[in-house]
């Protein structure tokens, strides 16, 4: 999905670098950016109704992609 918003490097606007060498580099950070990914995408997916969820699943997802990119930044802030 190429046109899937909130993708990493919209979240973390001029950190791509440091997220990609991280990830290279730490096989738990690489797990983290992967689910993201994918709860990311079944967002995605709810919102534009192609997987249609109910709204309390739709809201429990937006946490936990907002409890995920949390990590990120602390694993990214850390480095």
């Amino acid at each position: 999905m190429s046109n899937t918003p909130h993708t990493l490097g919209e979240e973390f606007p001029g950190q791509l670098n440091q997220i990609h060498a991280l990830k290279a580099a730490d096989p738990a950070f690489a797990s983290l950016l992967q689910e993201y990914d994918e709860v990311n995408d079944r967002i995605h997916l709810a919102e534009t109704s192609v997987a249609p969820v109910g709204e309390n699943h739709e809201t429990e997802l937006r946490k936990q992609r907002l409890a995920i990119k949390d990590r990120i930044a602390g694993a990214l802030k850390d480095a």
